[in-house]
């Protein structure tokens, strides 16, 4: 059995580093054994959810611009997996869940920055799914729940994003965390540890700095999603770091 997690995709550069949270990322993924992986990425965004439907394998995207050349070299080699994209997408059907095939998309920098640590011969397989930031948090939260269960058959869901995420609040250089990001991250897992979903699905409404930390939701949605596919008693935090002042790096296993 497998958790499902909410993980800090953070900077591009993410990919080539060698540093603290690249080598969670390594210990995580020799903890953890999936035997396919399903991915929501805050880097495809779509109305409808769409599900990647092909045992190809897959073509990086390097959807970013102005990092060194060495990052545009760096291959992530996964396949997908039709059979289980076939699953998933009847179970969303049955809860009502519009959803729609994509034979194509290669894996974006919100999926194989992470996965190249995690699982770096790209053995495992990769199901990757969009997000629609303009969804309430509580149908956010309602996508994970159909996936709840996945985890007792070794597939390990995974929500990728960045909680606060204001890329016009970020300090070049600044290693300290900036008080509002602290004080963001610390309701946000407090609510999150104590199950108070109604406070959750009103983050904007009860979190402190909730604007600021999340001007646009697509990096924060992942969050509900996979906190609706677990099923842990007590989600915990499994990694917490700061970079450029106000860039989290927290990331949750439920």
């Amino acid at each position: 059995m497998v958790p499902s997690l909410f993980l800090a995709h953070g900077s591009p550069m993410t990919a080539i580093e060698d540093n603290e949270y690249t080598e969670f990322l390594s210990q995580l993924g020799k903890r953890i054994q999936p035997k396919a992986i399903v991915i929501f990425t805050a880097h495809w965004e779509s109305e409808i959810l769409t599900i990647s439907s092909s045992d190809e394998v897959y073509e990086t995207i390097y959807d970013f611009y102005g990092f060194p050349e060495e990052l545009y070299q760096v291959q992530y080699p996964a396949k997908g997996s039709s059979s289980i994209a076939s699953k998933l997408q009847q179970k969303f059907e049955q809860y009502g869940i519009a959803i729609k095939q994509d034979f194509t998309r290669g894996l974006d920098h919100g999926s194989w920055t992470l996965l190249k640590h995690m699982y770096p011969d790209g053995e495992i397989p990769v199901i990757q799914l969009s997000v629609n930031p303009f969804l309430s948090p509580k149908e956010q939260f309602q996508i994970g729940e159909v996936l709840q269960g996945l985890g007792e058959d070794d597939i390990l869901v995974i929500g990728s994003g960045v909680t606060v995420h204001n890329l016009r609040m970020i300090h070049w250089g600044q290693k300290t965390p900036e008080p509002w990001a602290v004080e963001f991250d610390d309701w946000l897992m407090e609510q999150i540890q104590n199950k108070n979903q109604e406070a959750l699905f009103q983050y904007q409404k009860f979190a402190p700095h909730a604007t600021t930390a999340v001007p646009r939701a697509e990096h924060f949605v992942p969050l509900f999603i996979a906190m609706g596919s677990g099923r842990k008693d007590t989600p915990e935090v499994i990694y917490r770091d700061y970079d450029l002042g106000t860039l989290s790096y927290l990331c949750m296993e439920f």
